[in-house]
């Protein structure tokens, strides 16, 4: 069995088992890899030290949610990523993987700061945006906040989602989060595609016959 099929039955059997939905899960997992990608083949060749460091950009992409404090605690989740990435990758990567998922929440750099992680800053960066460009899917937005509080409404879900998005996800490239050509390019792009699903939402629920209030 791959590396990478031993790393998304794990996310799906630690998201079973913490109940992270998918906004969180599996198909957050395959996006960020994807986004990920993405960016590391852009900065390889400006970055050569990254080739090095592809399995960890790779690993830290699919499993930096599996210790989310929002399902779990922290500790319990590294102890379980540790333990599950043994003789499958070497201890020194294992280490960083460690550190970049421990460090790369929106939260925690808002807070904190960028860490030092020297040799490996640009593999950080490349996991942590690719996290960052996954956020402006305003349905997966929607998603979470739906499972978090399932009395919700979708009309007040809309009207959370909307302010996160202007608040925080629109603001990613002017709070100096996307460093990388590809992130500050896709921000644009992104962004334009984000406003078109809020758009979408907004004449459901507003223009329709099945979001008018009272016709069923």
């Amino acid at each position: 069995m791959s590396l990478i099929t031993k790393l998304f039955h794990f996310v799906m059997t630690t998201s079973f088992k913490y109940n992270i939905d998918s906004s969180h899960g599996l198909s957050h997992s395959m996006s960020i890899l994807h986004f990920a990608k993405n960016i590391y083949d852009a900065e390889k060749y400006i970055k050569p030290q990254l080739k090095e460091q592809e399995r960890v950009v790779y690993v830290s992409a699919i499993l930096h949610d599996m210790c989310d404090k929002k399902y779990m605690k922290e500790e319990e989740g590294i102890q379980e990523i540790e333990y599950f990435l043994r003789e499958k990758i070497d201890p020194w990567e294992i280490n960083v993987v460690k550190k970049i998922i421990t460090t790369m929440s929106y939260s925690k750099v808002k807070k904190d700061g960028f860490p030092q992680l020297g040799i490996y800053q640009d593999a950080y960066h490349v996991v942590r945006e690719a996290d960052l460009l996954t956020a402006y899917d305003f349905d997966r937005c929607m998603c979470y906040r739906l499972n978090k509080s399932r009395l919700a409404t979708i009309e007040d879900t809309f009207q959370e989602a909307c302010e996160l998005f202007e608040t925080r996800v629109f603001q990613h490239e002017r709070d100096g989060l996307l460093l990388t050509n590809y992130a500050r390019e896709q921000h644009t792009i992104l962004q334009e595609g984000a406003i078109q699903q809020m758009n979408r939402w907004r004449e459901i629920l507003y223009g329709s016959d099945i979001g008018n209030k009272g016709s069923m």
